[in-house]
């Protein structure tokens, strides 16, 4: 299965803008100077990959926008550059996944009243931290009066939103987002899964237990959307199956040259900082992020993973110079002749073209 068309638009922004590289409430990876203007604004451009891999089920979704001031309407004002991507993986069915992918920007842009503005502050980033939060938890409880999806399908979700020079992650479940910073793998998720272990700590403190790496003996995962079935009833009561997200976020620099976000089919068989060179290695040669999706969805099928597969490579700028080729590696030689040596030669193309007997 190919990679899922989407609107892109790819964005290329020349000017500078002043970020705050300032901390929310949320974990914050940063290595920037407080308060500074920076020549650097990412140029972002991705691609992506999908396929079912040994399920019988394509349970995944994945959406992909390079522009999304342009995707919501020319009335929206974010900073720039401004992109949107988010994995889902599904479970017990395909439906919570397609379901959530198909209302995302509703609940996360639209029904959440998300703030609007050109510059980034520490009053921005934690209006855009608690809209994101209040989508998660309005998907959640949307797909509880759904009719058209189960109430044992769930999903979990990862977005990735990049305004001006930050990226902003929310994660509830085990899909994972990986930054590339001059080659070394940072990761701006966590994988909750029960062996997590302030996951397990909150779990059993709401009364739920781990079985065999198993949330009450049934679901692998903490975080997820829906699985309504296992949530407690009347909605809103505490349960040990959530769906808010947590964040991790970053100022982008020149040190960081792509971001990896892919489901756990991926991550079941590879480290982090194994996809991350593979990616690399990929985008040196032919600075194809939508082949290098591809290449990491078939290492993983090679390393016998048991699961659909679903990646996203999102680049933050374009190599200057890409290594070249194995057929390009070889250069011509330009040499000059005289004009009595260009007579030799000719003369003797001449007679070497004759047959002889």
């Amino acid at each position: 299965m190919g990679a899922e068309a989407e609107v892109m638009v790819p964005v290329q922004v020349q000017q500078t803008i002043a970020v705050l590289d300032v901390p929310c409430s949320s974990d914050v990876v940063s290595n920037s100077p407080a308060t500074t203007i920076l020549q650097f604004v990412p140029s972002i451009r991705s691609g992506s990959f999908a396929d079912i891999g040994p399920r019988r089920f394509m349970e995944d979704e994945h959406i992909r926008i390079d522009d999304l001031s342009t995707h919501l309407g020319s009335f929206v004002r974010f900073p720039k550059p401004c992109a949107f991507y988010g994995v889902f993986d599904g479970h017990g069915g395909p439906e919570a996944a397609a379901y959530v992918r198909k209302h995302a920007l509703r609940f996360l842009f639209e029904d959440t009243n998300f703030p609007q503005t050109s510059e980034v502050d520490d009053t921005f980033l934690k209006e855009v931290e608690n809209c994101l939060r209040e989508g998660f938890l309005l998907a959640d409880l949307a797909l509880a009066d759904e009719c058209s999806v189960s109430s044992s399908s769930g999903t979990t979700a990862l977005t990735a939103l990049i305004l001006g020079r930050l990226l902003m992650v929310a994660n509830a479940g085990d899909c994972r987002a990986v930054l590339c910073r001059k080659g070394e793998a940072v990761n701006m998720s966590q994988d909750h899964r029960p062996n997590y272990a302030s996951e397990r700590r909150r779990v059993e403190e709401l009364g739920g237990f781990i079985d065999d790496g198993y949330l009450n003996g049934v679901l692998s995962v903490t975080r997820a959307l829906g699985d309504w079935d296992l949530k407690k009833l009347p909605r809103g009561s505490a349960s040990p199956l959530i769906a808010e997200p947590e964040f991790r976020q970053i100022i982008l620099s020149e040190d960081d040259e792509f971001l990896i976000i892919g489901c756990d089919g991926i991550w079941d068989v590879m480290s982090s900082q194994q996809a991350v060179n593979l990616v690399r290695r990929g985008l040196r040669r032919h600075d194809d992020p939508e082949q290098c999706a591809k290449d990491l969805v078939m290492e993983a099928l090679r390393l016998n993973t048991f699961d659909n597969l679903t990646v996203i490579i999102v680049c933050f700028s374009s190599l200057d110079h890409p290594e070249p080729s194995q057929s390009r590696q070889r250069r011509l030689r330009c040499c000059s002749f005289s004009a009595e040596a260009l007579c030799s030669l000719q003369s003797w193309l001449d007679n070497s073209g004759r047959r002889r007997v």
